[in-house]
């Protein structure tokens, strides 16, 4: 199989067919990427047919310095921050639609959703990057200029944030609960 590196080099170098597949791996990551960051499933699209037409534009001067998966992320939270920053006063809202495993229990699926919500936006876009982006702690660092350490401590601490707000708060122990022990 054809790594996405030898795709954007073939594309580089003028197969048109090599971008359709670059686009053919990645649309729907993208799209599930602004998905999950915008409360409106048009405006996400567009936001990932912006990210492929702002990958078209700035494909000639790829380097491969990074993966092109990060270098696709990149420009989608590029656009996603601008976009962001043109709708100020509109509080992010994160969208998980996705349907629930087969055999999952969707009430769990939005009890998760609730609780990422609740989270503040570092630990969720972390959370979000590596759980449902599936990228790497070094892709991670990449996106968002961060040392891997500073990465691996802000995901424990967002994924500990997101256990205290999935673990129902324990009843006080009584006096006869503390007989027992």
């Amino acid at each position: 199989m054809t790594t996405d590196e030898q795709l954007l080099e073939d594309f580089q170098r003028g197969s048109r067919d090599a971008f359709a597949e670059l686009f053919r791996r990645y649309r729907d990551k993208m799209y599930g990427f602004f998905r999950r960051r915008t409360a409106n499933p048009a405006r996400a699209e567009e936001l990932a047919q912006e990210t492929f037409l702002a990958a078209l534009k700035a494909a000639p001067r790829f380097e491969p310095r990074a993966l092109v998966r990060t270098w696709l992320f990149g420009i989608a939270m590029n656009l996603l921050m601008a976009d962001r920053r043109k709708n100020t006063g509109q509080p992010a809202q994160l969208q998980t639609d996705e349907t629930p495993a087969p055999g999952g229990d969707p009430a769990a699926a939005l009890w998760v959703r609730d609780a990422l919500a609740r989270l503040d936006d570092e630990h969720r876009e972390i959370l979000l990057l590596r759980e449902y982006e599936q990228l790497s702690y070094a892709e991670i660092a990449a996106l968002l200029s961060l040392p891997v350490n500073t990465v691996r401590s802000r995901l424990f601490r967002a994924r500990m944030a997101l256990k205290d707000l999935l673990v129902p708060p324990s009843r006080s122990l009584g006096t006869r609960d503390r007989a027992v022990m």
